[in-house]
This record gives structure tokens, sequence and C-alpha cells, in this order.
């Protein structure tokens, strides 16, 4: 997320009560998650193991729960729970916005395009020309939909990341990440009855021109889908996954956060990917191995009885 203007660190550190480190004098020009900030931008981090790749990031504002040796250039917001600190920016600058109307008034929609009875569209979102919207859609603010987009009925894009701090030592463990992202849907898209595209946490959820979604397909949060995608029903996406142009997913394959699914590639009904896998191959089973090589094993798995079998009855002429 980036703000309408520059907001100063000293009145950052001011705001969430921290300890101001390194540059006192530069603006803040966004917020936003490790794995997507650029210069300008706030980031957190609350694990020691993860110190480095975040002060070796883009960001420019780091929020941290220890004093560190600041990298030239950059400005740490020293406090004890940089999680809440960051939740309270984001709620400043991106406060909730009640609808009091099926169609906001800041709504944008395209010529030709065809609302259904009963659809919830946001506040500020943005659908271009010659869509169809069928009932029962719900559309959160700030989404942006293209042109030629076909989206079934059940339907729910934008709604928050799921990204919770476990605090165990409380009767209400889960603090919830506040979601100031958006959802970004490219021209030409289908997105079946009762998906689920959920904004990411401070960036955007992507989803490629020409995909095409089956009906029950989730997708969480921060995750880009490439062109012309193919995913059957029950596919589910975790955040952050980056699946690149031209994937097959077929009925009931669960994709892990923070990979990526090269180009091309083939995951056959009910697999798991736990882990980045390479484009133009076919792939099958939980974890996911190339699909010839995964038959051959089952086959053998199969001949288990026949081949025990065998060895018992040739211990016994020993």
């Amino acid at each position: 997320m980036k703000f309408e203007k520059g907001i100063p660190v000293t009145w950052l550190a001011e705001f969430v009560g921290a300890k101001l480190v390194g540059n006192t004098e530069q603006l803040a020009t966004g917020i936003n998650e490790i794995h997507k900030v650029t210069t300008g931008d706030i980031s957190f981090v609350d694990f020691e193991k993860y110190y480095d790749k975040c002060l070796n990031s883009a960001a420019t504002v780091i929020i941290i729960n220890k004093e560190v040796a600041c990298p030239a250039g950059k400005t740490l917001l020293v406090i004890q729970d940089p999680f809440s600190a960051y939740v309270k920016i984001v709620k400043h600058f991106h406060p909730f916005e009640p609808s009091n109307k099926a169609i906001s008034d800041t709504a944008i929609i395209g010529e030709d395009t065809i609302i259904q009875p009963n659809v919830f569209i946001g506040n500020h979102v943005r659908i271009g020309k010659n869509c169809l919207i069928h009932p029962n859609v719900t559309i959160y603010d700030d989404t942006i939909i293209g042109d030629n987009v076909i989206i079934h009925s059940g339907a729910v894009l934008g709604a928050d990341a799921f990204y919770f701090k476990r605090r165990k030592e409380r009767d209400v463990q889960y603090d919830k990440l506040e979601s100031c992202g958006r959802v970004i849907i490219h021209d030409s898209v289908e997105i079946g009855a009762c998906c689920t595209i959920d904004k990411g946490v401070s960036g955007d959820t992507i989803i490629g021109h020409g995909t095409k979604f089956d009906n029950h397909v989730h997708i969480g949060h921060g995750a880009v889908i490439g062109k012309n995608c193919l995913f059957a029903a029950q596919v589910g996406i975790g955040g952050k996954a980056i699946i690149e142009d031209e994937v097959i997913l077929w009925g009931q394959v669960g994709v892990s956060k923070d990979l990526v699914i090269g180009k091309g590639a083939i995951v056959y009904a009910q697999s798991g990917v736990p882990s980045s896998i390479e484009g133009g191959k076919v792939y099958f089973g939980s974890p996911v191995e190339e699909a010839r090589m995964k038959m051959k094993e089952l086959n053998w798995i199969k001949r288990i009885p026949e081949i025990w079998e065998r060895l018992i009855k040739n211990s016994e002429t020993i």
C-alpha cells in the first residue's frame, strides 16, 4: 500500500511509541510485506532469524523488536511488538470504510457490463467493459477487474488475508494482521461459482489474462497467477505463491505458500505441491513427483504383497 503523501519517520516513531534509530530525516511512502517491499516502504520483523532478510531488503523503514546496527540510509523503529505497531499504522492510513448500498457510488463500471441482482460492489472498485457479474457475487473495496471478465454466483473477491500472530499466553490467542492490499483481475478471466480470492496483506493478489477457474477455487493472499492458467474445482493456492503462465491444476490440488510453479506445468488431481516445481512437466502425488515416476512407484507398491509372498516361499525351500 502506498500513502497519499510521504510520512515523516519522526511522526511514525511518535505514533507507535518506538525508538528512532538511523536516518531521522526521511519520509515513508508506503507499507508492505517483506517480499513486496520497494524503496520508501515500511516493513516489520519480529523474529531474529529474519533480521538479515528484512534489514537487507529494499525497505527504507523497518519496525524491529531489538536495537541492531542500522544499515546505511535506513531507519529503524525499535519497539517490543512490531506486529501491533504495523497493524496500528495500517488501520490509521487504511481504515475500514462502511458501505450503505449494494453498489458503491465510488465504483466505476465499464460500458456493456452486466451486473445481476444481489451483487455487492464495494468502495473504489473498478470493473471494465463487457463483463458479466452473476447474482450474489461480493466484490470488496479497491478490487480492480479488467474487460470481458465473467464471475459466477457466490464468488467473493477481496476478503482479508488469512494471516494471524499467535499469543499463547492469552485467552483469545490470534491477532489479525490487517489487510490493506487489493485483488486485480486481468482481462478475459472467468471465475467459477463460490470461488474465493483473498486480497494481499499489503500488496496485490493478481489473476492473469485469460485464466479460467472452475467452482470452489481458493486463492490465498498475495498470490500471483499467470496468464492462461486453468484450475479445476477445489484447487487451493497458498499465500504469496507464484503460478506462472499456462499452468493446469486439476481438481483438489493443494499448493503451499511461498513457492513457484513453473510455466506450463500440469498437476494431476488430488496432488499436493509443498515446494517449487519446474515448468513444462506433468506431476502427480503428495508430495508431487513427475507423474511417470510416481505411477511406476505406485505400481511397485501394489506388487509388495506378491513379492512378499514369493520371499516367504523361497525362504521355506532353503
